[in-house]
């Protein structure tokens, strides 16, 4: 299971410096095609996107995405509370879960 990332340059940069390799910087115009062409990798299991960005996407893809579980699509940006049940649906686990 791979990460994927995919925005503009200015979002994906700490993202490729923390050593993702699927990191894709994309202008405005090519966000859409970009985020079809990630969602059908077979090895893509988390794909994060700016929060901005997923709402300029289309209805239907917006809400595909949102309930997705292969990848499981992460935006940034926001609350933890939400941001804790994508991790736990796409691990499995509660990553934020104390004894």
């Amino acid at each position: 299971m791979e990460i994927a990332v995919v925005g503009s340059e200015e979002f994906v940069v700490g993202f490729r410096l923390a050593g993702i390799k699927k990191v894709y910087g994309v202008t405005p115009d090519r966000l859409l095609e970009t985020i079809v062409k990630v969602m059908d990798e077979p090895e893509v299991g988390i794909l994060a996107v700016h929060q901005d960005d997923l709402q300029k996407l289309p209805p239907q893809l917006r809400t595909k995405m949102m309930e997705s579980v292969d990848p499981v699509v992460i935006p940034v940006g926001l609350e933890e509370g939400d941001m804790r049940d994508k991790v736990r649906r796409a691990m499995g686990i509660d990553l934020y879960k104390s004894k």
